[in-house]
């Protein structure tokens, strides 16, 4: 069994208390390493020693060196990317077809920053003011306390490491108690590039010993944080306090919205790409299904035949569909919805129940699963799930299908299958979510902005503009000459 320790300035520590706690493999049940379990001593440790590196060397770093380390460590990923995927599968349990994919895709964000580290410039500004030289810089926060999930623990963490070193901050990481190995295994990736001590650091432990004094601490200068609205809304709280800025990427409930001319057979597999892959642990997860009432019946009956014929099982199987859930507290959790929407009087037409059927281990198992006659109203349609749970719901018009898609607190992402391409752009207008997606879906990029709207989330992540989400604008006055007016007013 193996055992991780910390990452701090540079050195493998282990916890001020001596501790370590489990790590399960979501599909066998088995624990198969041990984790240091931090608390807030080594949040300070971890603090202090980003803080260190921002003001000694690395502050003083040059974007394009900067640059020259991210594009090593991209190479340096790739790699190392297979054994990424795997240590990923084995600590959340989804399918290697996906993870493999993502930790063969993440380089590309630290080459992309890795690019871009030098090419942010301030502007000089035509002044109105006579003798007066006016110019921009951007310079970096500081610490970034970086707090990610358990469903892409490393694809998550490049949406928020790239741009923060490329803008020169340091970090420290707190990755999810539940998949927290395979940071620490890149970790390992950060000291063979060669970043200086304390730039990265990684402390793992639960959300109160270890996430909330991160949050907490006052040389802390920004939070990027990915994971539930609940949990995003008490460190909005927490930032507000000391008015330190934040990046928030939270839940979802995207509808996914098919009107009568789309092309049938793509949308229907768009639908499930949409709710069933990843197992509906993702927050894009299309978990709305508005169908045009013309097509309903028709739409939901392919859509079952197409469901009940995923493969369930080992998630390092390429012919596997639908892993496990990665924690038994979202196992539960997605039981006592599916129990909910019954309680409703939503319609259970596939699945509703745990799978223990072949390719089955461990406990944690559910059935894809189907719900007509959902209402938009029902808890099942307006809290999010993140599980294989779909709600489809029937609408009549345009107009309708707009209403009801933006009828919810969420507004990260939303799907339109549609052959007009009027109707795509008026959709795509109409549509509150931070990504809208026209006859595809769960497309990302690191070119592309990704964030949300209302609970959803706060700032953007990827794209040119994620690395002012790491900057500060300075604005600087010259005078060209001494001045002799008024010092009584403001000139």
């Amino acid at each position: 069994m193996k055992s991780y320790k910390l990452y701090i300035d540079g050195e493998w520590v282990n916890s001020s208390s001596g501790k370590s706690f489990d790590t399960e493999n979501p599909y066998t049940g088995e624990v198969w390493a041990k984790i240091s379990r931090g608390n807030a001593e080594d949040v300070n440790r971890a603090v202090k020693a980003a803080s260190s590196a921002f003001q000694g060397d690395w502050g003083q770093t040059k974007p394009t060196e900067r640059g020259k380390l991210l594009n090593r460590l991209a190479e340096v990923i790739e790699k190392n990317a297979e054994i990424l995927g795997e240590i990923e599968v084995r600590d959340n349990g989804k399918l290697i077809a996906e993870m493999g994919g993502q930790t063969k895709y993440l380089a590309e964000w630290y080459r992309y920053y890795g690019g871009l580290a030098d090419k942010v410039e301030g502007s000089v500004i035509p002044s109105d003011k006579p003798g007066i030289f006016n110019f921009t810089r951007y310079e970096a926060l500081g610490v970034i306390g970086m707090i990610t999930p358990w469903n892409s623990p490393l694809l998550l963490l490049a949406w928020k490491l790239a741009p923060a070193l490329a803008a020169g901050n340091t970090a420290v990481i707190k990755p999810s108690e539940f998949t927290s190995a395979s940071t620490l295994e890149f970790m390992n990736l950060i000291e063979e590039v060669g970043f200086p001590k304390g730039v990265v650091n990684t402390v793992t432990g639960f959300g109160l010993e270890v996430g909330a004094p991160l949050v907490d601490h006052p040389n802390v200068d920004k939070i990027a944080f990915t994971g539930s609205d609940v949990s995003g809304q008490k460190i909005y709280e927490a930032a507000a306090k000391k008015i330190m800025p934040v990046t928030l990427e939270l839940g979802g409930k995207s509808p996914n919205i098919v009107f009568e001319d789309a092309d049938f057979e793509a949308a229907v597999m768009g639908a499930i790409s949409g709710i069933f892959a990843a197992t509906g642990q993702t927050c894009i997860a299309g978990s709305r299904l508005l169908v045009q009432k013309s097509i309903h019946d028709k739409f939901v009956e392919r859509l079952i035949n197409v469901a009940k014929e995923a493969k369930i099982g080992d998630p390092m199987s390429t012919e596997t569909h639908v892993g496990p859930v990665t924690t038994q507290p979202q196992y539960q959790k997605i039981i006592d919805y599916i129990e909910i929407a019954k309680k409703e009087n939503a319609k259970c037409v596939l699945g509703g129940r745990p799978y223990t059927g072949p390719g089955a281990r461990g406990r944690q198992f559910i059935e894809p699963t189907i719900f007509t006659g959902v209402t938009n109203e029902m808890r099942i349609a307006q809290e999010e799930v993140f599980g294989p749970v779909l709600s489809v719901i029937p609408f009549d018009t345009e107009e309708d299908a707009v209403r009801i898609g933006n009828d919810i607190d969420f507004g990260l992402a939303a799907g339109v299958w549609t052959n007009d391409i009027g109707r795509a752009l008026r959709m795509s207008e109409k549509l509150r979510a931070g990504t809208i997606w026209v006859n595809t879906y769960r497309a990302v990029s690191f070119t592309s902005p990704f964030g949300g709207y209302k609970r959803s989330g706060e700032g953007r992540e990827s794209g040119k503009d994620a690395i002012k989400e790491f900057l500060q604008v300075k604005s600087v006055w010259i005078a060209q000459q001494t001045s002799t007016e008024n010092p009584f007013i403001m000139r």
